[in-house]
């Protein structure tokens, strides 16, 4: 069957996930899935739709090249929504920018896709934490999918994991590094680097935006935790309600002297179940080595279940030589949402 593709959002993520089709589009087509992409919508770039297919190819080279996408447009189009709307796809990908306090326009993107028969598939956290209820009950009244497994640990699977490995268990807790900027910037530290120049590191292998204040200041891993404690715990929970603590505050000072003591900073988020209230945290903490984290280096991150019937589960996304994690990764796991979407 052919699918057309719709892309809002074409920053590291969507492109390394254009990049991915095209890689495996022999092994699709081995399992009767064809593809084109149709729509594309950027945040500096322009916008682009044919329902007959776009130059994906073209496109890449000239956001790539710092240049506009409105000439491989069959039509004009001004906005996200119009290239939705016009796009014809079978399938909408959300990757815009996040928004931790509402969770827009990328709600928006996705009602819109779900009422217009598409599925809805994304690595935005703010759709999931702020219209998690409403999307998955309006995805299953239009007999289509809202998925979002690349939200937490990027293409490693966690909430299909639980979900399907552990029916009718009652989550207690979970505790993990679910931000991998800042545990590479943490571990550079450790090295001797010096914060600013650990941050520009991670902005050149393109882990870390131009503006990391996200990352370094705890918000990507609070709305990360809101999002586990959303889905897998059924409380409603936004990253205010988090209240997280960066890592602006660690100095070296503080990482050479834990270092001497066989310890180190790691950013740890955590979610625990306290009657009936879930108590959610953002912060840096000291682990030694008894610790699971302790050994998660670089763009290592991973989280930590624990159950009524099953005490610990863990999985973990280690980093590989060569590779940073990041953009690549986040696009296996949108890329693995689409299979499972369509098989």
């Amino acid at each position: 069957m052919h699918y057309k593709l719709a892309l809002i959002g074409f920053g590291n993520v969507a492109r390394a996930l254009a990049r991915l089709f095209l890689r495996k589009q022999d092994m699709l087509k081995a399992q009767g899935i064809i593809f084109s992409f149709t729509g594309i919508s950027t945040g500096r770039h322009g916008f682009a739709v044919d329902p007959d297919g776009l130059d994906i190819l073209k496109a890449l080279e000239l956001v790539e090249s710092g240049q506009s996408i409105n000439s491989l447009s069959k039509s004009p189009v001004a906005n996200s929504l119009e290239v939705i709307q016009k796009s014809a796809a079978d399938v909408m990908f959300e990757n815009s920018p996040v928004n931790t306090q509402t969770g827009q326009p990328a709600l928006d993107h996705i009602r819109t896709a779900l009422n217009l028969g598409m599925h809805a598939i994304t690595a935005n956290k703010g759709p999931v934490v702020h219209g998690y209820r409403e999307l998955t009950a309006l995805a299953k009244s239009k007999g289509r999918q809202f998925k979002f497994e690349s939200t937490v640990l990027g293409g490693a699977p966690v909430f299909s994991v639980f979900r399907e490995a552990f029916p009718l268990a009652e989550l207690s807790s979970v505790k993990g590094i679910f931000n991998a900027t800042t545990n590479i910037i943490l571990s550079r530290m450790e090295n001797g680097e010096a914060y600013d120049d650990a941050v520009k590191y991670c902005q050149s292998v393109g882990v870390a935006e131009a503006d990391p204040t996200n990352d370094v200041d705890g918000w990507d891993a609070a709305i990360k935790v809101a999002a586990l404690v959303t889905v897998l715990m059924d409380t409603p929970m936004s990253p205010q309600q988090v209240q997280p603590t960066g890592i602006r505050g660690i100095t070296p000072e503080m990482i050479a002297k834990a270092k001497a003591e066989g310890k180190r900073y790691k950013l740890v988020c955590s979610a625990e179940k306290v009657g009936d209230k879930v108590i959610a945290s953002v912060a840096p903490q000291l682990v030694d080595s008894t610790s699971p984290l302790y050994g998660m280096m670089n763009s290592s991150t991973g989280v930590t279940f624990r159950t009524d019937v099953i005490l610990d589960y863990s999985i973990s996304l280690s980093e590989r030589e060569g590779m940073q994690g990041g953009p690549i990764e986040t696009a296996y796991g949108l890329f693995a949402d689409f299979v499972n979407s369509v098989k």
